[in-house]
């Protein structure tokens, strides 16, 4: 699905600017039309797995127990 850089914009939430530069320096694939740019919205698709997959694991990491120190027991 095309989507124009507003709605783009708005979807991956970040300012028109910052992805109108993305395009132009190629980091985002888009499309021109005579008038507008064109963005597939499809490509974002691994980006936001990614980011699903990182915020999962960031919690898990939260939530995992500190282990006693061994050393704390000991009296030498």
């Amino acid at each position: 699905m095309y989507k124009s850089v507003a709605e783009t914009a708005k979807d991956i939430s970040m300012p028109e600017d910052q992805v109108l530069r993305y395009i132009y320096e190629g980091r985002i694939k888009a499309v021109h039309d005579g008038k507008q740019f064109l963005i597939n919205s499809t490509q974002f698709d691994t980006y936001f797995e990614q980011l699903e997959r990182i915020k999962e694991e960031i919690e898990i990491w939260r939530n995992t127990p500190i282990p006693e120190d061994i050393d704390v027991k000991d009296e030498d």
